[in-house]
């Protein structure tokens, strides 16, 4: 059953500029010189080092163990020696970060006993997936990095009727997602099916957006053969993918405000890079070492899709484009809305994330702010129905009990308000600010 999908509260339309990757085929981006590879590569406790300087490692090796359920193991993308175990500049958490640092070896030599747990879902239990997603060390690959053995673990006082894989990729310029489900688009199926096992769930929709007529045709195709799978096709505006948005959209079902999470509404959201990270697991045996990612925009010369190593460095395959095209003015670590802006390329590639984008000079020159006009548009944008404009303006006069009450820690600083804001306020980063302030103020008083 196919499903057009328009309606949505708030958002925006923004240019997508897929148009410069979209049609460039993933390629392995190859070996740097060394593998940074961080404890904190999810939400949840850091994995723990089960080597040390001078051990020697292969492929797909278990190199740090999690932590309590919501914690991901760590592998080694490839075989060479362990450099060093130290602290390196997380891109994510802007802090120093314990990492295993790996000098590779070239040789891609695969640990042994690396093999497929099995050709067929039938012959796996929901225990057993959740299991080799766990040992994998698989997490939400469209950003939040939550452990996917935890999500596919649901409480018992939860009922589940649906599960929705999230093809969106609705931030502008990425292209990774695109082009695992049109390249690898049955073995996304086999893994979203792996999913919906594992947590007990019959009914799986294929969200994605119209902006990708290919995929959808790659990805209608692959979903033949199996029962209990339905596609939804949604109109593009930013931000559908988000796992609130798509719920209400698709299903009609508000998310409650945070703590709340879809499972609170039946409910249950994977990425398609996820999907696609379990397939792997179950039909190779591989665990998460490698991901797609996009390298693109106006300021690089050749944009790209990489299967790229887990800790290469960005520099690496910002090189492995063509390097940059002009002075480059700003280098993102993920989309122009939800990124973040590095102020070093010797920083690794996480399982987070989804691409690399190099705006130009011209692009990122930073327009004049000017005073709030009380016009309401980043209001009506809000996808949750917050009121950025009065968070911000308490956030920046210092004002956080206030900010508080107006909701500031269930923003998901999609960035809508400041993108649609006439008076270019740094709407997103004052209520930022505010959160981070309202949070060390709850740690202070437990």
């Amino acid at each position: 059953m196919i499903t057009i999908i328009k309606k949505m509260i708030g958002g925006v339309p923004v240019p997508d500029k897929k148009e410069l990757s979209e049609k460039a085929p993933v390629e392995f981006a190859g070996i740097p010189d060394e593998l940074v590879l961080f404890m904190s590569h999810h939400i949840g406790a850091p994995a723990v080092p089960l080597v040390k300087p001078k051990d020697t490692v292969k492929r797909g090796q278990l190199i740090a163990e999690p932590q309590g359920l919501v914690s991901a193991a760590l592998h080694a993308p490839t075989s060479g020696v362990v450099k060093a175990i130290e602290p390196r500049f997380h891109p994510v958490l802007a802090c120093m970060s314990e990492a295993i640092v790996i000098k590779p070896d070239g040789k891609h030599e695969p640990v042994e006993g690396l093999a497929p747990k099995a050709s067929h879902l039938d012959s796996l239990s929901a225990e057993q997936i959740r299991a080799i997603a766990r040992e994998a060390g698989i997490v939400g690959l469209g950003g939040a990095c939550f452990p996917t053995s935890a999500k596919i673990t649901p409480p018992e006082d939860k009922h589940l009727d649906t599960y929705l894989l999230n093809g969106s990729e609705c931030e502008p310029y990425l292209t990774a997602d695109h082009r695992v489900m049109l390249e690898e688009a049955e073995k996304v199926i086999f893994g979203f099916k792996a999913l919906m096992k594992a947590s007990g769930v019959s009914r799986g929709i294929v969200c994605i957006e119209d902006n990708k007529p290919d995929a959808i045709e790659a990805m209608k195709q692959a979903m033949s053969g199996y029962d209990g799978l339905e596609l939804a096709v949604l109109t593009t505006r930013y931000p559908r993918g988000g796992e609130k948005q798509l719920t209400q959209a698709v299903l009609g079902r508000e998310v409650p405000p945070p703590p709340g999470l879809p499972y609170d509404v039946g409910v249950l959201v994977s990425n398609v890079g996820t999907a696609y990270a379990l397939a792997e697991a179950i039909l190779t045996g591989l665990p998460l070492v490698e991901r797609v990612v996009t390298v693109t925009g106006e300021g690089v010369a050749k944009p790209s899709n990489f299967k790229a190593l887990i800790g290469t460095p960005v520099s690496y395959l910002i090189e492995k484009a063509g390097g940059f095209a002009g002075t480059p003015g700003k280098v993102i670590m993920g989309g122009p809305m939800m990124g973040c802006a590095l102020k070093s390329l010797d920083v690794p590639v996480l399982k987070g994330t989804t691409g690399i984008l190099v705006l130009t000079k011209e692009q990122a020159v930073q327009e004049p702010i000017l005073p709030c006009i009380k016009c309401g548009k980043c209001i009506d944008a809000c996808p949750l129905g917050l009121q950025p404009l009065w968070i911000s303006a308490y956030a920046e006069r210092g004002f956080i009990e206030e900010a508080e009450s107006f909701r500031a820690m269930d923003c998901m600083e999609c960035g809508c308000c400041a993108y649609i804001c006439p008076a270019k306020r740094p709407l997103v980063q004052l209520i930022k600010m505010a959160k981070a302030e309202i949070s060390s103020r709850r740690k202070a008083r437990r």
